[in-house]
Formats: C-alpha cells, structure tokens, sequence
C-alpha cells in the first residue's frame, strides 16, 4: 500500500480506459521529475494504478506533455507504449485542441479576439517576452480568447492556442496588460495566497490514438479558491 501523498485521488480520474489515463492536475503538482525531488504525478499515476489493478511488477505510464507546476488541470498519459507513440504524433502534428481557463484583473480590449505575437524565452529568468512585431530569434504565438464571466474584481477567459509556446498564454495576456491573477513573473501586483497561478486547462480535444473515436473531456478547477468557484458557477 502506498500513502495517499504518493497516489492520485480517484476523483482526479476524468478519463480512463486501456490505453490512456486523463488527470485533472492540482495546482502544486510536477508532471515529470525535476530538480525538486518532488514525486511528479506520472509516478502517483503508476503507484495508483499498481495498487488498484494489483500488479507485480513495473507500470508502464508515458508522458505525452507537460503542464507547469502553478497550472492546474487537464494532463494525459499514456498506458501503453504504443498509444505515447501515436499521441506524440497528435501533439506534433497540432491535431489536440486544448482549451484553457484564466483569471484576470483588468477586463480586455475586447469581448473576443484573436492574438499573434513573437515570443522570445529568457532562459535565466524561465519567462518569455511577447512582441507586436517579428523578431530575430522569436517565434509566432497565436491564440483566442472570449470573456465568459465576471465578478467585481476578477474576470474569467475562455482561452483556445494555435501554437504551443512556452509560457504562451501567460506571456501574451501580460501583454495585453491582463496578466493571470497570482502571476507575478508576468506582471500580477501580488502573489495568490497559495504557490499556483489562475490558469486552468479546461478542455481538451482529439481523436483517440488507439481507437480512433473522437475524445472530448472537461473538468473545472478542484479547489476551494473563492474567485475560482465564484467565477465557474457563471458558466
């Protein structure tokens, strides 16, 4: 029996079957080992499934993508060896649509509206600066955004990507002058109360590598954040 701190919740689950398993993600978790030491959630994902199935020996789960450590939601693994291949070949060729959550401060320009700025990574300070104009060095990022709900202080984004940059949405809402509540590296005024960020990947969609079945999953933010809960029961 492994401790509850080294396996997933059963309710994390938002997909499962032989092939692949779909996390909702929290806030504080890693995807993948890193300088830490912090179990990532790729381990808590075998440990769970080792334990529930009761198997011997090795688990196999494969890491299809990354989410960053203050992001919470939707994470995918693979199962099997073959379906890491297959969705690896999704992610290369931009077949996943991901949809992703944010809250902002300052309401944006606009109900609705498409984005495409150059990206430039810091690789000191792990940020990426976002410009109007093409750059030596810069790469396109394009995404969407539509205002979906508000409250007093906060509003709520529904946030559709066309490129998969690092740091992308939280660079490009900053330069719009909407940075993500609680992120102070992209210009935030102050921390949130908690080491996470308010930025959600809320949908995701894609054809199922395996069985070629159309998969689309969605799950809300697991947390008792007040501006988090207060927003999503608006929509």
């Amino acid at each position: 029996m492994f401790p509850a701190s080294q396996i997933i919740e059963l309710s994390q689950i938002v997909h499962e079957d032989n092939h692949l398993i779909i996390i909702n993600k929290k806030a504080s978790e890693i995807v993948q080992g890193d300088k830490t030491g912090d179990m990532p959630l790729s381990e808590k994902v075998k440990n769970y499934i080792k334990q529930r199935d009761n198997k011997p020996g090795n688990v196999f789960c494969g890491v299809c993508h990354r989410l960053d450590r203050p992001v919470s939601g939707i994470v995918i693994f693979a199962k099997t060896s073959k379906a890491l291949s297959r969705i690896n070949e999704l992610f290369r060729d931009k077949t996943i649509q991901k949809t992703y959550w944010a809250v902002v401060k300052n309401k944006p320009p606009h109900i609705t509206e498409r984005l495409t700025h150059y990206l430039i990574k810091n690789e000191k300070t792990n940020t990426s600066k976002a410009f109007a104009a093409e750059k030596s060095g810069a790469l396109k990022a394009e995404l969407s955004y539509t205002l979906i709900a508000s409250i007093s202080n906060y509003h709520l984004l529904e946030i559709n990507l066309y490129t998969g940059r690092h740091h992308q949405i939280r660079a490009q809402l900053s330069a719009i002058g909407c940075p993500i509540k609680g992120d102070l590296k992209y210009g935030f005024d102050r921390s949130n109360q908690t080491p996470f960020i308010h930025l959600h990947s809320y949908k995701t969609e894609f054809i199922h590598p395996i069985k070629l079945e159309p998969i689309s999953v969605t799950c809300k933010p697991r947390t008792d954040d007040t501006v988090w809960n207060e927003l999503t029961k608006l929509v």
